[in-house]
């Protein structure tokens, strides 16, 4: 298994200064992040004298140093997952309801219908599990 090196990021004006805790020493900045993998994992690499691919890095952007932009970010991440867990309720209702009307008999143009969907989605539905349930023997 590989080690791994955290690497903290902290806005300093334009730049992002990096840093890496359990290596004295390893510091670099880069202009954005997705800069500052490649960027820390050649400082790692130039500092411990190994190759860059000998290690895993992973980059923590510090939420302290984006001032009252934090709160807007984190609110935004927050509706973003709660958007997600309801979508994954949405389709699994999605699935029951097909495989419900289905096994009642309704076609698939009527299912489609009922759920505001397109016969073709019901069709998809089926086709990924949530359809006609498979018969017992």
């Amino acid at each position: 298994m590989k080690p791994r090196y955290k690497a903290i990021a902290v806005r300093s004006g334009r730049w992002w200064a990096l840093a890496v805790p359990e290596l004295e020493g390893v510091f670099s900045q880069a202009r954005r992040l997705d800069q500052a993998e490649p960027i820390i994992r050649e400082a790692i690499g130039l500092m411990l004298e190994v190759p860059d691919d000998s290690f895993d890095v992973a980059i923590e952007p510090q939420m302290e140093s984006l001032g009252h932009l934090r709160m807007s970010i984190e609110d935004a991440l927050r509706t973003r997952h709660t958007a997600e867990e309801a979508q994954e309720a949405s389709s699994a209702a999605m699935h029951r309801a097909v495989r419900e009307l289905r096994s009642s008999g309704y076609t698939a143009r009527d299912a489609g219908i009922l759920l505001g969907v397109s016969n073709q989605r019901i069709s998809q539905i089926e086709r990924s599990g949530g359809g006609k349930p498979t018969p017992t023997p």
